[in-house]
């Protein structure tokens, strides 16, 4: 079995070394290294959708919980699931999910609440570890959400009393 690879982790060290190379003011090796990225990332992607056009959609649905493979088959535009699907499967994959309050296909902005006031310890880290854990996974299921925008949560909404519009009972006669 291959080590498991962070696919965030590994998009940032592409881009780190690219921004590394480009500090050294080498325009020559900065885009050949770009073109050299954009080469192989066409290889693979060729190839990874020749693989998925040959198991079909039922072999591949069952691939599809692992984010190293989702975000794989996101950046190729290999995903079977629309990208709201996705973006659903990210935030079921979170301990406390947020609601979904919409999301602008357009911007790529993803507008969410959490479905609790005071969900959690009510410990800043705590909100900003379970918000990096949702846009975690939104980068490998659905990574045209470019930008998450958290909403407050919503005050309790009362319980409704319920007024009846019968008229009342006819007097009883003795």
């Amino acid at each position: 079995m291959s080590a498991a690879v962070d696919a965030r982790q590994a998009g940032q060290r592409v881009e780190e070394v690219l921004e590394r190379l480009a500090a050294t003011g080498d325009r020559e090796a900065c885009a050949a290294a770009e073109e050299l990225v954009r080469v192989l990332m066409d290889f693979y992607g060729a190839g990874l959708a020749r693989v998925v056009e040959r198991i079909g959609d039922a072999p591949l649905a069952r691939l599809l919980d692992d984010e190293l493979v989702a975000s794989l088959l996101a950046l190729h535009h290999l995903n079977p699931e629309d990208v709201h699907t996705r973006i659903a499967r990210a935030l079921d994959a979170a301990t406390d999910p947020p609601e979904l309050v919409g999301f602008d296909e357009e911007t790529g902005v993803l507008r969410l609440r959490p479905r609790t006031a005071g969900s959690g310890c009510g410990c800043p880290s705590t909100g900003a570890a379970a918000q990096q854990g949702i846009e975690d996974a939104l980068a490998c299921f659905a990574p045209e959400v470019t930008r998450v925008e958290l909403e407050p949560a919503g005050a309790p909404q009362p319980a409704l009393l319920q007024i009846s519009t019968r008229p009342p009972a006819p007097a009883q006669v003795p």
